[in-house]
């Protein structure tokens, strides 16, 4: 399995969950992380360098159209839709979808459509059922998906209505989530 991006969604709990998974991911990481979070307009221009002082990945808010690149944190910023174009990112005010912008959904199913099975799709903490029908796409175009692990999380509405419905490939606990990337990444064999 060649993985060829990452793209991750959470909302309440979600800085301190992707903190603690971004942190874990060393600095030769190759592939690209591409991540929404539910939160407010105001919190848009902090939340990428607060995320950047954690991390030893390269952390930018997303402009439209920017080309993806390999070993970057790509942040899509509060009140956009972000979408998978080609090799690009591309920027959206369409309505909300399941009463989110940005939606995990959205995200999570045009990187479903764009590399196929070359997804890892990543659902952490959060209080809505957006994420779900998104990651459910991921795993129906080939990819691989990792729900956070409800006894670790602080929303647990967004994991606890994914992990059936998606039928979810791992279910783990916030700390292990980032090494399991990693030897995803670098072709390990998955651990039982």
């Amino acid at each position: 399995m060649r993985f060829r991006i990452v793209v991750a969604g959470t909302s309440l709990g979600g800085f301190h969950a992707l903190k603690t998974v971004l942190y874990g991911l060393p600095k030769d990481f190759l592939l690209p992380v591409v991540l929404v979070q539910h939160r407010s307009f105001e919190e848009s221009e902090l939340f990428a360098p607060l995320l950047a002082a954690y991390v030893s990945l390269p952390v930018v808010e997303i402009d439209d159209k920017q080309e993806i690149k390999a070993g970057q944190i790509f942040v899509g910023p509060s009140n956009y839709h972000v979408l998978i174009d080609g090799n690009h990112l591309a920027l959206s005010t369409e309505g909300p979808v399941s009463q989110a912008r940005p939606s995990i959904d959205v995200l999570f199913e045009s990187a479903a459509e764009t590399f196929r099975e070359g997804v890892l799709g990543v659902l952490l903490t959060g209080m809505t059922r957006d994420g779900a029908a998104g990651l459910k796409r991921i795993k129906e175009c080939g990819g691989f998906t990792v729900v956070q692990d409800p006894l670790s999380v602080e929303g647990r509405s967004m994991p606890d209505g994914t992990i059936d419905f998606a039928n979810a490939d791992k279910v783990l606990p916030l700390e292990k989530i980032a090494a399991f990337l990693v030897d995803l990444s670098v072709g390990q064999r998955l651990k039982a």
